[in-house]
C-alpha cells in the first residue's frame, strides 16, 4: 500500500538514473498498445526481458501486466490532474500510466516511484518532465490517499462500487456486476485479486513421468517447486526459470492455473471413461483427463487450434487416448455415439482470469455478455444430447458472472433438453490460501432411463 509521508508533501523529484526494469516496462507496454497485443504473449518473446536480471525482469513484468489491467483507472487519475482539453503525446501518457500504476498499486517508496516516473517521462520527452513531475506528485498525494481510504472502508464492511473500482482498477460495470453476483465479501476479494500477479503453477504430465519425477526436474531447473493443493500440481517459486528448462516444450509439465486443475479433478474421471470435451482450446485439460485414464473426443471449432492441439497430444504421449475433432459445438456433426461424461468448457468473458489476461478488464464490453450467454446455452444444449443414460454433463467457464454461469445452467434445466437432468453440483473454485483464477463448474446427472 502506498501511503504519504507524515512530515508533509512529497518534495520535488531529483534527477536520478532510470532503472532498466522501468525503461523495459515502458517499451513493452507501448508496444502492447500500438500492436494491440496480448501482454503475456509479448513478454514471453521480448528480447528486452531476456536482457534483465531476474529481479528487474520480475518488476518489468509486474509493471507491464498491472498497467495493462489498470489502464482505464490510471487514465482517469492522470486526466484529472491535467488542464481541460490538454493532449499528451502517446509515449508521455504511456510513461505516466506505468509510473502511476507503481505509485498506486506497488509497494515502492513513494518518493522513489515519483522520481523514477519523472525520469521515465524525461526519457521520451525532456520538455514533458516538469508536467510529469506535477501530475505524478498529485497522484501520489491525492489518488494514493483516496485508494488508502477505500481500502480502509471495505475492511469495515462498507463496500461501494466506487471503492471497488479504485481497489481493483475496474470499470464501473464490472465492479457493479461483482458486487451483485459475488456479494460484498466476494466482490472485495475479487477487486483485491484483480491486479495481483497470477499464481505460477504447473501440472505434471503423468502420461510421461511420475509427479515425483516432475518435481525433481523442476527443482533441477531452478524453478523452486512446492506441492500444490491438487495431486500432481506444483507452485513455482522461480517461474522465470521454467522458460529455459525445456520442460514445457517436452510436455513433461503443463502450465495450468490451479483453478483449471481443480475443475478437472472435480470431474471424477475414471480409467476407461468415455469423455466428450467441447471447447478443447490448447488441450491442457484434454491431457489432464487423458492422464486420469479417460478416452476423449475433443471438439474445437477453430481449425488451427484443433490442429495445434492434435500435435500437442502427440508430444504429450496421449494421442492414442485423445481424438481431436474440428467441429462446431453449437451443432456437432462429426461426433457419434454417447459418452459417460460430456464436458463443456464454454467460451466466456474470462472475467475470472484478470491476473492472467489483463487486457480483459478494459477491453471487454458489458453488452457482449448477453451474446456469450446465448452461445453458451446453445453449446450446452447441443452437447447434452451426447450424454448417455446415467452419464454426467459438466459445464465450466472462467467467468464469475451469473449471467454466464448459474443463469445458463438454470435456463438449460428449464428447457426441454434439460428435462432429464438434475443438478448435482454447482460452484466456483475456492482454494484457501492460494490466489487462483476464478472458474465456475456445474455438474449435472442424466437420469438412468433417459433416452437420447
Amino acid at each position: 500500500m502506498c501511503l504519504l509521508p507524515n512530515d508533509g508533501p512529497i518534495p520535488s523529484s531529483r534527477k536520478t538514473p532510470l532503472a532498466p526494469a522501468r525503461r523495459a516496462a515502458l517499451k513493452l507496454f507501448s508496444e502492447c498498445r500500438r500492436r494491440e497485443a496480448r501482454a503475456r504473449d509479448l513478454l514471453r518473446a521480448a528480447p528486452a526481458m531476456g536482457a534483465l536480471d531476474p529481479r528487474d525482469r520480475a518488476l518489468a513484468m509486474r509493471l507491464v501486466l498491472g498497467t495493462v489491467s489498470a489502464q482505464g483507472e490510471l487514465d482517469r487519475a492522470i486526466t484529472s490532474h491535467l488542464r481541460a482539453r490538454s493532449k499528451l503525446e502517446p509515449l508521455v501518457r504511456d510513461a505516466l500510466r506505468v509510473s502511476a500504476f507503481e505509485i498506486l498499486y506497488l509497494d515502492t517508496p513513494t518518493q522513489v516511484a515519483v522520481s523514477q516516473g519523472v525520469e521515465l517521462v524525461r526519457s521520451v520527452n525532456r520538455r514533458a518532465a516538469g508536467l510529469g513531475n506535477a501530475v505524478l506528485r498529485r497522484i501520489a498525494e491525492e489518488d494514493a490517499a483516496a485508494l488508502a481510504e477505500a481500502r480502509a472502508r471495505v475492511e469495515f464492511g462498507n463496500v461501494t462500487i466506487a471503492d471497488l473500482q479504485r481497489i481493483g482498477a475496474l470499470p464501473e460495470w464490472l465492479a457493479t456486476r461483482a458486487l451483485a453476483d459475488l456479494g460484498p465479501e466476494g466482490a472485495v476479494a475479487y477487486a483485491r485479486c484483480a491486479l495481483a500477479p497470477a499464481c505460477a503453477s504447473v501440472a505434471a504430465n503423468t502420461a510421461r513421468r511420475s509427479a515425483e519425477d516432475c518435481a525433481g526436474l523442476l527443482a533441477d531447473a531452478g524453478c523452486e517447486p512446492a506441492l500444490g493443493p491438487i495431486p500432481g500440481s506444483f507452485i513455482l517459486g522461480m517461474p522465470a526459470a521454467l522458460a529455459a528448462s525445456g520442460l514445457v516444450e517436452a510436455c513433461d509439465v503443463l502450465p495450468c492455473d490451479l483453478a483449471a486443475q481443480d475443475v478437472v479433478a472435480r470431474l471424477g474421471i475414471e480409467p476407461g471413461m468415455r469423455v466428450l470435451e467441447v471447447g478443447q482450446g490448447r488441450g491442457t485439460k484434454s491431457i489432464l483427463m487423458a492422464c486420469a485414464g479417460a478416452r476423449l473426443a475433443s471438439v474445437e471449432v477453430d481449425a488451427k487450434k484443433s490442429a495445434a492441439a492434435a500435435a500437442r497430444m502427440s508430444a504429450a504421449g496421449v494421442a492414442d487416448r485423445v481424438m481431436c475433432v474440428c467441429d462446431d459445438g453449437r451443432e456437432p456433426t462429426r461426433v457419434d455415439g454417447s459418452f459417460d461424461l460430456v464436458f463443456v468448457d464454454a467460451p466466456c468473458s474470462g472475467t475470472g482470469t484478470l491476473g492472467r489476461h489483463p487486457e480483459i478488464a478494459w477491453s471487454l464490453e458489458e453488452d457482449a455478455i448477453a451474446g456469450l450467454a446465448s452461445l453458451q446455452l446453445q453449446i450446452l444444449t447441443s452437447s447434452a444430447a451426447f450424454a448417455a443414460p446415467g452419464a454426467r454433463l459438466a459445464y465450466s467457464t472462467c467467468s464469475f458472472l451469473r449471467q454466464e454461469d448459474e443463469d445458463v445452467v438454470d435456463a438449460f434445466l428449464a428447457s426441454p433438453a434439460g428435462a432429464g437432468f438434475r443438478l448435482a453440483f454447482s460452484g466456483r473454485t475456492d482454494l484457501p490460501g492460494v490466489d487462483t483464477d476464478t472458474h465456475f463448474l456445474a455438474v449435472l446427472e442424466r437420469a438412468a432411463e433417459a433416452k437420447r
